[in-house]
């Protein structure tokens, strides 16, 4: 299966002020494209172009580092901008969701604290995540282009902490970057879709 570079599921200038039309012209059209030209050459190095992306990312951990940092951060990707929408984050959760947050997390506010923790407190690039693993919700970070996939978990919602995902918009403030994240944008009809999904 040939990595194709998806289309913005929205305008570019849709998510500003919180991300600006210039972060995700640079972040998708250059840093996604990179990652997509890079592991289609990879992947067919490899022997590995006829597997899904998933399986790609899976099979690559630990056994081909170069595959597995394009492959990687492009299924991160192909997720990230669909966890993102104009008038999205704060509390209006899902039902579903909301109640899973709260048995699993401690509720919202928590998970809140948590995530954004999680976030700033990742060392160098990497990313956030609210992932289900064993039927229940957890919330971890990783570093590069690493995802829960290769832990056993299910990823539903994830951040990007590259630079490039936020020093045009907030230079060196990676809490401002993550709260503006989690208050503004976070598409929570999306994270119910791949929590439906993970727990079937």
């Amino acid at each position: 299966m040939a990595f194709e570079l998806p289309n913005l599921p929205y305008d570019y200038d849709a998510l500003a002020p919180h991300m600006s039309r210039e972060t995700l012209e640079y972040h998708h059209d250059k840093h996604h494209l990179a990652y997509v030209t890079n592991g289609n050459k990879l992947a067919e190095e490899a022997g590995l172009s006829d597997l899904s992306l998933e399986d790609i990312v899976k099979k690559s951990y630990g056994t081909n580092q170069p595959l597995f940092n394009n492959a990687g951060q492009h299924y991160n990707h192909v997720h990230f901008w669909k966890w993102m929408k104009k008038g999205g984050g704060g509390t209006s959760l899902p039902g579903k969701l909301d109640a899973a947050i709260k048995s699993d997390l401690g509720g919202y506010d928590k998970f809140r604290a948590d995530f954004i923790a999680a976030g700033a407190g990742q060392f160098g690039s990497g990313w956030a995540w609210l992932s289900v693993k064993n039927g229940k919700l957890e919330i971890s970070k990783t570093p590069n282009g690493e995802n829960p996939l290769v832990h056993g978990a299910t990823p539903i919602l994830g951040v990007d902490v590259w630079e490039h995902s936020y020093y045009i918009d907030y230079r060196n403030a990676r809490p401002k970057y993550l709260e503006a994240f989690v208050d503004n944008l976070i598409n929570w009809d999306y994270v119910l879709e791949l929590y439906d999904a993970a727990a079937k």
